[in-house]
């Protein structure tokens, strides 16, 4: 096994690196000697042992204050993944709790990512009109009975403006209508982040025992009129990302004195909300309903029926009902689990239903979520069935000057408006031969990808001609912004075929934005990776396409090159063999613990890999299993600004030159430099060009960048990877984390090993979890309206 990529037994320190065997690598064979600890928490979901580590940089932290009653830990959330420690929150100042007023990039957008915040607001309202003109609601569950014909009944008296009553609730979905002819364009709203918002924030957060530098995140969160939304139910600090329930019991103790009681009805429908935006934040865009009884009576609340009631009678919740068909489709627990009135998790049988009949399972989630899937749904169903716009004169040339793996692309686009592309990374060729076919023949093609780091990866395969200009490739962020091929006169993006690399990490709002900004005729090709870790954010929109058949599929027929292609290829099939690395593209560096594997990182960036293959330490990046722990994200950060770029991090604890990770929004991560600070905030300089983060969102909106979790390093590609796996990652590790990590290299893999088989016991047996979505069933629907699946 080889363990260094130095041939040079100089250049290591150890025994393990004087190693230097020619032959087979076996990446799942290193002993491990830490056991698994609480330090690799997957802080994307609350839990470890899925493949969900991390998305974004956003979120209180614990080290923000530690004086008031509030003081969120990193929370199980999209935004909240890094717990960022100390007092290196803003750049010079330590003045926390003094209101600064906002300046320059906090009130308009001065970059795409900034941009695509502006046009995620236009665009959800743009999607709450549109359901607002949709028909009455279908009726379904009619002859329910018990606990889910209750809920159902008891939304039905609210959208009739009547009282719910005492044991009722919940909606119905909407049945599907034409698309109407509004034209997206509505007035962004205005930015919440005002010096009154925050400063009227800040008093509420004091009079409650709340920390005050949480005013930017709660008013974030709640708007500018958070102040008196926490005057009117102080439990509504739950919707900040991070707040445990017993903080928001304390804040609401404390604002409310001797009125609070423990069994306020605000209490009850803010915690169903909690619960909702947690299974959100581990990609569900609903819950089944004994699992949220469950789990909001887990809480402490007496009747947590009750609560789930209340909270779909004020619309803070929806409920629906969504058949399960066949033996394989029912949902975690049973009847032996729910005995009564509910079949299956969720499940709840008709008065009328025999053994034979499929049962239903009651599905509560929240609006934003409920109304993304179902505009998705509708958008993605109109584009598959709308005959796609004529390829004009040149058709006949279509396929003649792309290589033959990518005709069957070609021939599925030709016909097809909406397409469905698997593929690994070798893969990607074909779409890009695909975006150059079509502008050969004069059409408007573009391809994006919502991975950070994907739309500059696909831009190199590409081909171009150094007078011609760029490729027509463009962030997601800059897309539904407005750059790139812009928008019509209708306010849809003006193009004729769009290619989506990174398909897979699609969340349900991102592409509910992008779909519905796609116009009729359009040609729409998703390509992505089933086997690699999936969105951060809710939804597994490209796995409930591939399920719903709705479009032909085409798998990429590109094989993946190289032993870094072989190994690849291997932990997806769900093996880990030893692999033939003659030029040492794949090692295998043993380490027996977190602080070891510190150390052997450190050596590999900053020494052996960049001398054994003539990189620079900036071509060697570092992925490891999460944020925590004596070798997370934290650690190895911090060890490496000590020898990449040491400084006093005198900009609220980054200097110029620092790689760091910036979170504009959930689930979003946009990878820069440190440029500099002034009085405005953190000078930022990254790909789509330079960022100001005002000083008050420093904090919970910057992290150094020079260690990445698997999900911040979706998309990207690097000349070399150190994969870092100490004792104490062996619960986060899954297939899905190792096709994503291994497949970041382009040449050279190095893999910190210390969690032993644990390695290989998790490609072969841990698949990725099933998300709750509603999805595959809203498209299925469609399909049936349609008269069946597209079987192509």
């Amino acid at each position: 096994m080889s363990t260094e990529p130095d041939p040079a037994e100089s250049a290591t320190d150890g025994p393990d690196h004087a190693e230097n065997r020619r032959g087979p690598t076996d990446v799942g064979s290193a002993d491990g000697g830490e056991g698994a600890a609480a330090g690799y928490r997957d802080d994307a979901t609350g839990a470890a042992g899925t493949e969900e580590d991390t998305a974004g940089t956003g979120g209180p932290t614990a080290a923000d204050d530690t004086r008031g009653v509030v003081t969120p830990e990193p929370a199980p959330s999209p935004t909240a993944t890094d717990g960022h420690d100390g007092h290196d929150g803003h750049p010079g100042a330590d003045d926390r709790d003094e209101p600064k007023p906002s300046h320059g990039p906090a009130t308009r957008p001065d970059s795409e990512a900034e941009a695509e915040l502006a046009a995620q607001r236009v665009e959800r309202e743009r999607i709450r009109r549109r359901q607002a003109e949709k028909g009455a609601p279908v009726d379904a569950g009619g002859k329910l009975s018990g606990r889910a014909a209750d809920l159902l009944a008891a939304v039905r008296a609210v959208e009739s403006g009547q009282a719910p009553p005492p044991s009722e609730a919940a909606p119905a979905r909407p049945a599907p209508a034409e698309r109407p002819a509004t034209s997206p364009t509505t007035p962004v709203p205005a930015d919440p982040l005002t010096p009154e918002a925050l400063l009227a924030t800040r008093r509420v957060l004091a009079d409650g025992g709340a920390p005050e530098s949480l005013a930017p995140s709660v008013t974030t969160t709640l708007g500018e009129h958070a102040a008196a939304t926490l005057r009117e139910d102080p439990w509504q600090v739950l919707r900040v990302s991070g707040v445990r329930p017993e903080q928001a019991d304390a804040f609401a103790a404390g604002l409310l004195g001797p009125e609070y009681r423990p069994d306020d009805e605000r209490r009850g429908r803010a915690l169903v909300v909690a619960r909702l935006a947690e299974a959100a934040a581990s990609g569900h865009t609903a819950m089944e309903l004994p699992r949220l009884v469950a789990a909001v009576g887990a809480l402490g609340v007496a009747e947590p029926d009750a609560a789930v009631r209340a909270a779909l009678a004020v619309g803070e919740a929806l409920a629906f009902q969504d058949g399960l068909e066949g033996p394989g489709d029912p949902p975690e627990g049973g009847p032996a689990d729910h005995p009564g009135e509910l079949s299956a998790v969720g499940g709840a049988r008709r008065e009328s239903e025999t053994e034979s009949t499929p049962p239903v399972r009651v599905l509560i989630g929240l609006e934003r979520y409920a109304l993304a899937e179902e505009s998705l749904a509708d958008a993605l169903a109109r584009l598959a069935a709308a005959t796609p716009r004529p390829l004009g004169p040149d058709e006949g040339r279509w396929e003649e000057t792309v290589v033959e793996a990518a005709r069957p692309l070609l021939r599925a686009v030709a016909g097809h408006g909406l397409v469905l592309h698997v593929s690994g990374e070798a893969g990607l060729a074909e779409p890009a031969a695909l975006l150059d076919a079509a502008r050969r023949i004069g059409r408007k093609a573009w391809a994006t990808s919502p991975a950070a780091l994907g739309h500059a990866r696909f831009a190199a395969l590409v081909e171009h001609a150094p007078e011609e200009p760029p490729p027509p490739v463009i962030g997601l962020a800059g897309l539904l912004a407005g750059q790139g091929p812009g928008r019509t006169a209708d306010g849809f993006l003006d193009l004729d075929l769009l290619a989506v690399v990174d398909a897979d990490r699609l969340d349900v709002e991102t592409a509910a934005l992008l779909a519905e900004s796609l116009p009729d005729g359009v040609r729409l090709v998703l390509s992505g990776d089933p086997q690699g870790l999936r969105s951060t954010g809710p939804g597994q929109v490209f796995g409930d396409l591939l399920e719903s058949r709705i479009c032909p599929r085409i798998d990429a027929s590109s094989p993946e090159p190289g032993p870094l292609g072989a190994l690849v290829s291997a932990v997806r099939a769900g093996g880990l063999p030893r692999v033939d690395s003659p030029g040492k593209e794949v090692v295998v560096v043993p380490v027996r613990d977190g602080g070891e594997a510190v150390h052997r990182t450190l050596q590999l960036v900053l020494d052996s890999v960049p001398r054994a293959f003539g990189l620079a330490p900036e071509d060697v990046r570092v992925v490891t299993a999460g944020h925590g722990g004596p070798a997370g994200t934290r650690a190895l950060n911090a060890a490496l600004k000590e020898r990449l770029n040491p400084g006093p991090g005198r900009y609220g604890g980054f200097d110029p030159g620092d790689r760091v990770l910036w979170s504009p929004g959930a689930g979003r991560v946009v990878p820069a430099v440190v440029a500099g600070a002034d009085a405005e905030g953190l000078r930022l300089s990254h790909p789509d060009g330079e960022t100001v983060v005002p000083r008050e969102r420093v904090a919970d909106r910057v992290r150094r960048g020079w260690a990445l979790t698997a999900h911040q390093a979706a998309g990207g590609r690097w000349p070399a990877v150190v994969a870092v796996l100490p004792g104490d990652a062996a619960p986060a590790l899954s297939r899905a984390w190792a096709v994503t990590t291994f497949g970041r290299a382009t040449r050279h893999l190095s893999v910190v090993q210390g969690v032993g088989r644990a390695l290989p016991k998790a490609v072969a047996a841990v698949p990725a979890e099933r998300r709750t979505t509603r999805l595959a069933a809203l498209l299925a629907a469609h399909a049936s309206v349609r008269g069946g699946v597209d079987e192509n």
